[in-house]
């Protein structure tokens, strides 16, 4: 009973953080307890003392994710005054904030759980769903772009946001494979290449 009370002498904020770095890496399959507790610079006790257990940690570190680095698609969809500058400001962001660290890091909610397992189909459905939620947003605003007369009112709003969450989702794979930033804003500007055909403009 005497060590109730004891502060824990790691910073949990940064723990997490590098959890999430771990993550990011991995996978949630693919990171061990070891590499966790190394990374993390604590102990498997402290590590189930202060997050409970590796997929609690994993849960924490995908909300810590959600809103900090992965809210640019949520800012970059709702802030840009078009629905082509929206879709184009969160591709572009999402290719520099993958590659602001070497080697780059992808999107957690892609990369996290990329197969069904048996070990992870609760994270493996909420991952999907989140990326559902993904795209459900880029249709919103398509749809909005049609309120305010920038996109036209025929335009396939399921398509294209199917295409553009295709798009987004896959730079996460080239970044996993090594791809430079270079690359990505070229798949960026190749895919807003597209965007006339894509919502059938008129010129």
């Amino acid at each position: 009973m005497a060590g109730r009370g004891r502060p824990r002498q790691f910073d949990r904020d940064l723990a997490l953080r590098q959890a999430m770095d771990v993550f990011r890496q991995r996978g949630y399959d693919g990171a061990s307890l070891g590499e966790l507790t190394e990374a993390m610079g604590i102990n498997p006790p402290s590590l189930y003392a202060a997050f409970g257990c590796k997929e609690a940690l994993f849960r924490e570190a995908l909300e810590l994710y959600v809103s900090t680095e992965g809210s640019t698609t949520a800012r970059a969809l709702s802030e840009l005054a078009t629905a082509r500058a929206a879709i184009e400001a969160m591709l572009h962001n999402a290719a520099k904030n993958f590659t602001s660290h070497q080697p780059g890091r992808g999107c957690l909610v892609v990369l996290g759980a990329p197969h069904r397992t048996a070990e992870n189909g609760e994270i493996f459905d909420d991952l999907v769903d989140r990326r559902e939620r993904t795209q459900k947003q880029i249709r919103d605003r398509l749809k909005r772009g049609i309120a305010d007369g920038d996109v036209p009112k025929g335009a396939d709003v399921a398509a294209i946001a199917a295409y553009y969450a295709t798009v987004l989702n896959g730079l996460s794979l080239q970044v996993r494979d090594g791809a430079p930033r270079k690359r990505l804003l070229a798949v960026v500007d190749c895919a807003m290449a597209s965007w006339d055909t894509l919502v059938g403009a008129k010129h």
